[in-house]
């Protein structure tokens, strides 16, 4: 283990961080003063969005098990335990119906979602529970509240990783309350914006879309919130 990990600030693992939110929620944490890891399947970009935050950038294929307990394995040794996992690997596929809905589609998105979430939290379940600032956090969809015949792949998936977020909000029950405590959480969205799309699109003022920055910092509140407030929450942004 190497002096990094003596550091009593905390560390943050990005799953998922090569995209306009990962390098959001990278800036904000490393600003906020946390230490950030922040990974992504393809080195030159996952060092791309980490360059401009101070973030360390790690490439793993995180649909990979045996990768993502290599992964855990390194970060153990030479960073040490992680206090957040923040999960961000994503994407989307619809059609207009449900015979739209492919299963080229359902299986991209599974992989994407659902499956990632399923290896990074259990490589790092116990590194959470046992920090008394421990926080999971995935972006979710508000769709999966209102679901219509063209998204039904989509929210099908987002709503079984909600699910599985509670479930480890289940395990972390115990271990949660008052201003210390591990916590898992949800944090809903109708859609994400960035500067490049609002670059792309100047007429457009994407409607109750969030923002990544407003991500990033609703991230890093997290952190200072008490784990009974938050654990197992479903925080919709806005």
């Amino acid at each position: 283990m190497t002096s990094t990990s003596l550091s009593s600030a905390p560390l943050v693992l990005i799953a998922g961080g090569s995209s306009a939110a990962g390098v959001a929620v990278a800036a904000a944490l490393v600003q906020a003063g946390q230490r950030v890891l922040t990974v992504g399947s393809d080195a030159g970009r996952i060092q791309a969005a980490a360059a401009p935050t101070g973030a360390t950038p790690l490439v793993c294929d995180l649909a990979d098990p045996d990768a993502v307990a290599a992964l855990a394995d390194s970060v153990h040794r030479d960073f040490g335990p992680v206090d957040g996992l923040i999960h961000l690997v994503g994407g989307w596929r619809g059609g207009k119906d449900l015979a739209a809905q492919s299963d080229a589609d359902w299986d991209f998105l599974h992989t994407s979602v659902l499956t990632t979430l399923r290896n990074t939290s259990r490589a790092f379940y116990a590194d959470i529970a046992a920090s008394p600032a421990g926080r999971l956090a995935i972006v979710s969809s508000t769709a999966v509240s209102a679901p219509t015949p063209g998204n039904a792949n989509y929210v099908a998936v987002k709503a079984a990783a909600e699910a599985w977020v509670q479930a480890i909000a289940a395990g972390l029950a115990s271990a949660a309350g008052g201003e210390t405590g591990p916590a898992a959480v949800v944090l809903a969205v109708k859609a994400l914006v960035d500067p490049a799309m609002r670059a792309a699109s100047p007429e457009r003022s994407f409607p109750g879309f969030t923002d990544v920055a407003d991500l990033g910092h609703t991230v890093v509140g997290l952190f200072s919130t008490p784990a009974s407030a938050l654990n197992g929450s479903r925080i919709v942004l806005s």
